[in-house]
């Protein structure tokens, strides 16, 4: 039976990719060399005595995506090769973002890697490597005449990816197993917390950090960007980055992609967050600047020693006095060291904010520069600034924010099963240190209840 034309032009296709590969690797080999040493060595690169070499050879290189010698170039275990697409889902970045637009990796013996270059040839826009997986008939053909050499080569060929065998790591691998079962016998009771290193991630982040970097589409856009011009494309930008090396000056000891990548991995820049002064985020939709005292530094441990010597009921001696006075003293040396912090770190004038909720006794209080800005232009909002400065110089707000302190207190002992009342709301106000730019801080005093009353226990 005749084969349709089509069928022997493809074939043809193939073995004339192929032929030129070969061609071009001979050339190279045989470029310089005498006369008697072209002889010998040209005899190795015969098609069909090639392609033969290339099979047995095969087994000495692995397809992978994920490479253990980036961790260690020592190490020694298992590599991986697992399709994107097959891992779990989850939130974080990782190797299963790829999805089928992934590069695979290749370890093993550097010396190998001419046959990983032959099965990464395209025909009608498809690797060498995917026809085998395919069983194509056409390249079949055009390997050999015997059908069952040709299926032998083949079979060699798709070997390149090939399941892991017994999984195994090392020590040098740093991978950590964690026991979540509490089943130390259990092999499948562990979490391993160092995974093995995706090489397919980390070059196609290489791929996208260098177009971004040195692209002539990006450059374009960085251009028009620095001379302030409109421009169609989005500019990409990746600052403060950092580099690790794998592989030393042999970088093909690791992989045929750490190769490529002259051995660099690009490391994204993992900086303490600039906040952002220009909208004070923490105090705005909230009633009350105190919700964020509570958790100043240190006012969670002041608190937790003064309910922890309350609930202990002590009696009320002089040592008692003075523990809890020392307490109190603290809080309102954190209330003042509060005030004075948030004051520093906003722009003046972040009280205007329309979602700004707190009362004007702690606006004027936590942003007191904002009366030195100019007015606002619009009636309300000049309004409203000229009753802020006012107030300001009025200079009653201190004894409002230690009425408003006394409060709090209270309401976190009573909270607390602790008998607490308008004797000891006095007391916890008269210890508020509020700066109300008076010649030195002055100690306010609640203007309720009796303020010549001790506080109870003790």
């Amino acid at each position: 039976m005749t084969e349709p034309p089509e069928r022997n032009l493809r074939a043809q296709a193939f073995r004339q990719t192929i032929t030129t590969f070969i061609t071009d690797r001979r050339d190279a080999k045989l470029k310089g060399l005498s006369n008697e040493a072209t002889a010998q060595i040209a005899a190795k690169y015969d098609y069909q005595e090639w392609l033969a070499d290339a099979a047995r050879r095969i087994t000495q290189i692995q397809a992978v995506t994920h490479v253990l010698k980036a961790t260690h170039p020592d190490a020694r275990g298992t590599n991986l090769h697992i399709t994107p697409d097959n891992l779990p889902r989850h939130e974080e970045i990782g190797t299963h973002l790829l999805g089928n637009d992934y590069i695979d990796d290749i370890v093993g013996n550097a010396a190998a890697l001419d046959v990983y270059k032959f099965l990464k040839l395209e025909v009608d826009g498809h690797r060498l490597l995917d026809w085998f997986q395919a069983d194509d008939a056409d390249l079949l053909r055009a390997l050999h005449e015997d059908e069952a050499t040709a299926r032998q080569w083949a079979d060699a060929f798709k070997g390149l990816i090939r399941p892991p065998g017994a999984p195994a790591s090392h020590s040098l691998a740093k991978q950590i197993y964690w026991c979540v079962s509490g089943e130390p016998a259990d092999n499948n009771g562990f979490h391993l917390l160092q995974p093995l290193f995706s090489s397919s991630l980390a070059h196609a982040v290489h791929q996208e950090i260098n177009d971004a970097r040195f692209g002539e589409t990006n450059k374009a856009a960085r251009q028009a960007r620095r001379e302030k011009k409109a421009h169609d494309i989005s500019y990409r930008d990746y600052r403060n980055l950092a580099t690790r090396k794998l592989g030393g000056t042999k970088p093909q000891n690791v992989s045929q992609l750490n190769s490529e990548r002259g051995g660099l991995n690009y490391l994204l820049a993992s900086l303490p967050p600039r906040w952002d002064q220009d909208r004070p985020r923490q105090f705005l939709f909230i009633e009350s600047a105190l919700a964020r005292f509570r958790r100043f530094e240190g006012v969670t441990e002041l608190l937790d020693a003064l309910l922890a010597l309350l609930k202990d009921n002590p009696a009320p001696t002089m040592h008692t006095r003075i523990k809890r006075e020392r307490i109190e003293r603290a809080l309102g040396q954190s209330l003042a060291a509060f005030g004075l912090a948030s004051r520093q770190l906003f722009q003046p004038g972040w009280t205007r904010d329309v979602d700004c909720r707190l009362p004007l006794c702690e606006q004027l209080w936590l942003d007191p520069e904002r009366a030195e800005l100019p007015l606002r232009e619009e009636a309300e909002c000049k309004t409203e600034d000229e009753e802020f400065n006012a107030a300001l110089e009025w200079k009653d707000w201190p004894d409002e924010i230690a009425h408003r302190f006394g409060n709090w207190l209270n309401t976190i002992l009573l909270q607390h099963d602790l008998p607490v009342g308008d004797a000891e709301h006095a007391h916890w106000a008269r210890q508020a240190l509020i700066d109300a730019e008076w010649p030195a801080p002055m100690q306010r005093r609640a203007v309720t209840g009796t303020t010549n009353q001790e506080a109870a226990h003790g």
